[in-house]
Order: C-alpha cells, then structure tokens, then sequence
C-alpha cells in the first residue's frame, strides 16, 4: 500500500483547477518551484503520473481525475477542523484577513482600518486587495467585501447598502469640451472604459445606443487606472459616487440622466467563523462603518 504525505493534497488540487503550476501557487501563496516539488514527490510517492506537460500548460491524467473527489473531501475535512479551531478560540489578539475588491481596499479601507487600530490595537489586519471572488470556505480569507451576494449556504452575509454609480470628469476636461445636456451627447466625449470588462457597453445598449470598446479613448480593466485618468483631466469615466465625494475637482455629468443601476455591496463571514471573537470584532465594526461611507 502506497503511503504519501497529505499536506501535498493542497497543491495538488490547486494545480487541477488552475491548470498550471503558476496559477495554483498564486492561489496557494507559495512560489511555482514548490507547487512543481509538491506535485513531483506527490506523483513518486503515489507512483502514477498525474500530470501531462503540454504548451497549454498541465492536463490531469485520468488517474488524476479519479484521486479528484477523495482529495476534495480530505480539504474539506481540513478545512472544518480549522474552522472548528478558529471557532473555538477566545483570544481577541492576532490576525483577520479580509479580501475586498480594488476600489474598496484602496479608497474605502484604509481610513476605516486607521480608525480600527485605535479601537482594536491587538489586532492585526491582511488586506487582499482583488476583484477575484476568494473563497472564504478554504479559508483563503476570514472576511468578504464583495459586490454580488455569496451564494453558499454556509455563509453568513449581510448586505451594508448600495453603491452609486455615476459618469464623472475633471473640471479642467469640462472646460476644453462642449456642454453635455442629455446622454447621447457622452458619445461625442472622450470616454474612458473597460478593456474586457464589457459592462459599460451593456449599458449603453440598454439606453439604446450600441456601441463598441472603441469608443473609449483609454480601456482599462483597472478601476484605479480608469479614476487617475478622469483625475488627471482625460476624459469622462464611470465609478462609484464615493470616489467623487473626495475630489472637489471632479464633478457628475448628467446627474439622474444616466439609469446606471447601483451596486448592492456585501459583508460576508463564514457562519462557523463568527463565533472566533477576533473576527466577530472586526466583522462588527465593518458592518457599522461601510454603509456610512457609501451612503
């Protein structure tokens, strides 16, 4: 009987999902020479082949495919016992992570983690800033702030409010540019959108106005990049009102013109989790101060 070292399991599956050794060590935070050591001692321990190397990167064989549902459900059983453990904890003192999307952890949280040092001084923060979806069942975060509604069952999650959206430009931009009076007038503006996001241009058509990425002077799958370009006076971008709340040079354009439905934005814990005082604390304090700051 073959023995093999379980803790190999991890990088294993996050090799059959990725598909590659580069995808699954971003998954895993380890470097792409561990998660290819894991995977060659995993295979010579097992002593089958679970991995083909082609140009499109790692195909599973099928005996990879068979070990697929044993090893889900030994993650799933090590991931309860973490679970079970972080429940069990008393202590305040140690680390919550909390993954949020671009704009929310560059804009929205660090004023609020500033304001949660002086009220929790024993507690230390991991900020995942993505607009990746992390999944809160492996534990690859305690904390969510997300912008769709979780859908697993064993998730608690609260909804904080709705983000506004709107269409906004730098005053020194409105200046150089004609007045605009009603939406259409946007489509003879310098316009600054997604690259393969295709969001907006689905909100154009649902005004009635079909129209292409190459309307936009600059795409950008970046929030970030997209909110410096209307700072810097570039054109007209989209985003949410809390980011314009904090320039008094940019301004709305066509304010209720624009049918731009709001964002709903979530606060999301595992139900297990929020017994562990530590993230309870946390998990509190964010429940009372993002709806005041996107409200």
């Amino acid at each position: 009987m073959n023995h093999f070292d379980w803790s190999l399991i991890r990088s294993f599956l996050a090799v059959l999902d990725q598909g590659s050794l580069l995808g699954a060590a971003r998954v895993i935070q380890a470097s792409q020479p561990t998660v290819g050591r894991h995977i060659a001692e995993l295979e010579s321990q097992l002593g089958v082949v679970l991995f083909e190397r082609t140009g499109r990167g790692l195909v599973p064989t099928s005996m990879a495919l068979q070990l697929a549902e044993a090893a889900r459900s030994m993650e799933a059983g090590a991931n309860q016992l973490t679970r079970t453990l972080a429940s069990a904890q008393t202590q305040t003192s140690g680390t919550v992570r909390i993954t949020a999307s671009v704009p929310v952890a560059v804009h929205l949280m660090p004023p609020l983690l500033a304001q949660l040092r002086q009220s929790l001084p024993d507690t230390q923060i991991e900020l995942v800033s993505s607009n990746q979806i992390s999944n809160l069942l492996r534990r690859e975060a305690d904390i969510a702030v997300r912008m769709v509604r979780p859908e697993q069952g064993s998730l608690v999650a609260r909804k904080l409010g709705q983000v506004r959206l709107g269409a906004y430009a730098h005053k020194s931009y409105l200046t150089r540019r004609a007045p605009l009076r009603q939406p259409q007038d946007l489509l003879q503006h310098a316009l600054i959108g997604s690259d393969t996001d295709t969001s907006i241009l689905r909100g154009f058509a649902a005004m009635g106005y079909p129209v292409t990425r190459e309307l936009f002077v600059l795409r950008s799958d970046d929030y970030i990049v997209q909110w410096q370009a209307v700072r810097a006076g570039l054109g007209i971008g989209f985003a949410p009102a809390y980011l314009a709340h904090r320039e008094p040079e940019v301004v709305e354009v066509l304010p209720g013109q624009l049918k731009v439905p709001p964002l709903p934005m979530w606060l999301a814990v595992h139900r297990e989790i929020r017994t562990n005082p530590r993230i309870r604390r946390v998990y509190d304090f964010l429940a009372g101060a993002l709806p005041q700051l996107i409200s």
